[in-house]
């Protein structure tokens, strides 16, 4: 069971050491894929970012066409949003995150990748790291060079056999 974490500071999100499996952020994509994604390998507690609210949100806007695909697709994507939004309360992004959002641009950096495609990643990625919280992802890739950050927790994609 999805439990909502609202209300929580940022002290209480820590999670105890030996309890990575209790709580997590999760990233956009596992919002979009939760359906198909075996619950045994997400946390009893999933958090998101606002971070995450603003990437589903601008998905909305992604899709074009005025055909009955892209109709179908837009509704999709409108469901994922509203259904993030009435299930979490997403955590700001404050002053501290973004402060860490530039250490992990230059770790980002220095691994050889350009920071600025990675944006939403890396703030994402930021607000794990402050709260020192698991970051469950199906794109383990997205985040090369923060493991020292973050911890990444890999989630099998649908239809992917895990590497």
């Amino acid at each position: 069971m999805q439990i909502r974490l609202s209300g929580l500071t940022q002290r209480q999100m820590i999670p105890m050491p030996g309890d990575t499996k209790t709580r997590g952020l999760v990233d956009t994509n596992i919002l979009i894929l939760r359906s198909q994604i075996s619950q045994e390998e997400l946390p009893s507690e999933l958090a998101i970012s606002a971070v995450t609210l603003a990437e589903l949100s601008a998905g909305v806007y992604h899709v074009s066409g005025d055909n009955a695909d892209a109709s179908q697709e837009r509704a999709k994507r409108i469901g994922i949003l509203q259904s993030a939004e009435n299930q979490f309360d997403a955590i700001p992004f404050d002053s501290d995150m973004a402060r860490r959002y530039g250490q992990l641009s230059a770790a980002v950096y220095a691994y050889g990748r350009t920071p600025r495609r990675r944006i939403a990643d890396i703030m994402i990625a930021a607000t794990a790291s402050v709260l020192r919280l698991p970051l469950f992802t199906t794109n383990p890739d997205d985040y090369a060079g923060l493991e020292q950050w973050v911890e990444i927790v890999p989630v099998a994609r649908p239809g992917r056999p895990q590497v």
